[in-house]
């Protein structure tokens, strides 16, 4: 009997001491002991703590301290999700093509290919256009003198009196010039023998215009001179030789039975050819 009675007094003792007791996290350290500079601290259980751990500020549903509530960052707007898009699927159309840029550097050349089979023979093609009438594509010419001829107070067109060649009567015996009916290419020779102790001095002419000299000093001997050259004329050109008025005395020489003074000319090549 006096067992459970002793029980009942003890419950009553701990159920009254409970009551006044204050709770762990409502008690309240001095203000000294916060500014202690002792790195270890009690935990709850009695166990000392490192200062310089990490600890939470405090568990769910209490206060964080005051010493910490400064400490704590600043808050951010919330954040927002944006949702990407994919450009491929906002691809527009196509659009026009530019303006062509300028052509590049030409390359090198580049080796010679062998050649090639030979290709089937092609049709015979149609039969052209008839040429042009009255036109002749070949001029000739060969003329001479058999009477010498001195100077005076003027030039003198040298005129010839013997025809040896004159195709299509290019060249006109009256007058002592040739007249080019077909443009092209010509080659002429002038020939001409001097005369004792008097000076030869002739101009070949094209138009009014002197192209070349023969030209002999007076001299003990009579000697023969050849002058050569090669123009391109035009239609109704005139090509020509002259005598030069000088202040010495000019003559050419020949007789009435030999042939000592020559003019030839051809056509080489005609323009519509070249």
């Amino acid at each position: 009997m006096t067992s459970p009675c002793v029980w009942i007094l003890l419950l009553l003792w701990a159920w009254s001491a409970e009551a006044y007791r204050t709770p762990y996290d409502q008690r309240q350290e001095p203000e000294s002991s916060r500014d202690q500079t002792d790195p270890w601290e009690y935990r709850r259980d009695g166990s000392p703590r490192d200062m310089r751990e990490c600890r939470r500020c405090c568990d769910p549903g209490e206060e964080p301290p005051s010493q910490y509530v400064s400490q704590q960052p600043q808050q951010h707007p919330p954040y927002h999700i944006v949702p990407q898009i994919n450009i491929t699927i906002l691809k527009g159309e196509k659009g026009d093509s530019g303006d062509r840029g300028p052509y590049g550097k030409s390359g090198k050349a580049g080796h010679m290919g062998p050649t090639g089979p030979p290709g089937i023979k092609g049709n015979k093609g149609s039969v052209g256009h008839p040429g042009e009438p009255c036109k002749s594509y070949f001029a000739a010419f060969s003329v001479g003198r058999k009477k010498a001829l001195h100077s005076n107070d003027y030039y003198q067109t040298l005129v010839f009196d013997t025809e040896l060649v004159n195709l299509y009567s290019h060249f006109n015996m009256f007058t002592g010039k040739f007249y080019c009916y077909v443009p092209g290419i010509y080659y002429f020779n002038l020939n001409v023998h001097t005369w004792n102790q008097k000076e030869t001095y002739l101009h070949v002419m094209h138009n009014e215009r002197e192209v070349v000299i023969l030209y002999a000093q007076p001299s003990d001997r009579s000697i023969m001179q050849s002058q050569s050259l090669m123009l391109e004329l035009e239609r109704d050109d005139q090509v020509w030789v002259r005598l030069y008025k000088g202040e010495r005395e000019n003559a050419i020489f020949s007789d009435d039975f030999d042939t000592y003074i020559t003019f030839n000319g051809h056509l080489i090549k005609p323009k519509n050819e070249v």
